[in-house]
């Protein structure tokens, strides 16, 4: 069974620019009732609860950090004084980054990458599986990366942070089986996006070096194209397919291709 936008219910975090806003927009635009959550209230404030019509859904702006226990308490309100209890839809889509040689990195940037990109969206997961049970044809939806599948140098962190998303993924899904949860992994390769201009722990010459950029519209059409046929993986990009199954094919050799274009690493004593 498909799932279907008209009179749903969705959760979209992250959605005051990039991916998250383009899914908000999206699904909104086809019907769905959508909780759009991000730290900047300007940036989801234009949306508001009243914009539903006959052929508009609605946007209800929830402004916090879902890294906040309490924030994420606030969406289970709304889900439970609004909507009965129900969800249809949950987005994991909220992310951070940082770029550089994880030895001369501090150790804040990893916990808070891993704070915002694993931890956060698990418990928030958690939080609001009961609302999911009641949903129609529900799925959690993560946005992962093809970094989750191959990692790559000088994004360490991004991509043990993704790696443990792809892991609680397959998990989740084996446990949610019974239930008719679906969980559907995304993983888009570079994507161009505001996410590079919050980078943690990060130099301001530091740059991204990647295979294929794709839009933040694209991304959120191949993600909502995944989750209405209720997909279990999709990889996206011509590169991130080629970085993924290069190192299934080949590991060895990838690795030295990789290790190549990183820069190297700076001798403390030059």
């Amino acid at each position: 069974m498909q799932w279907k936008a008209r009179d749903s219910v969705a959760v979209v975090t992250g959605a005051s620019s990039g991916i998250g806003k383009c899914l908000t927009q999206l699904l909104a635009d086809n019907g769905c009732h959508v909780i759009a959550i991000a730290r900047r209230a300007e940036k989801i404030n234009h949306w508001s609860a009243s914009d539903g019509s006959a052929n508009f859904g609605a946007v209800t702006p929830l402004a916090g950090d879902i890294t906040d226990e309490n924030v994420r308490n606030r969406v289970r309100s709304v889900i439970d004084a609004n909507h009965s209890g129900k969800l249809d839809l949950l987005v994991n889509n909220a992310g951070v980054g940082g770029i550089g040689k994880f030895a001369e990195a501090t150790t804040d940037r990893l916990r808070k990458i891993m704070e915002v990109n694993f931890f956060a969206p698990a418990e928030l997961t958690r939080n609001l599986l009961p609302c999911l049970m009641l949903g129609k044809s529900p799925v959690i939806c993560n946005i992962g990366s093809v970094l989750g599948h191959r990692a790559v140098p000088d994004k360490s962190e991004y991509c043990a942070s993704k790696f443990a998303m792809h892991g609680w993924s397959d998990a989740l899904r084996a446990e949610l089986f019974s239930t008719g949860i679906q969980v559907t992994l995304v993983s888009p390769s570079t994507t161009r996006s505001e996410f590079f201009d919050s980078l943690i722990d990060t130099a301001p010459n530091q740059s991204s070096r990647s295979l294929g950029h794709w839009s933040a519209e694209r991304v959120a059409d191949s993600a909502y194209s995944a989750i209405r046929k209720r997909r279990s993986e999709v990889i996206l990009s011509l590169g991130g397919k080629a970085l993924v199954y290069g190192d299934r094919v080949a590991p060895p050799l990838l690795n030295a291709i990789l290790a190549q274009r990183s820069p190297k690493t700076t001798d403390a004593s030059d």
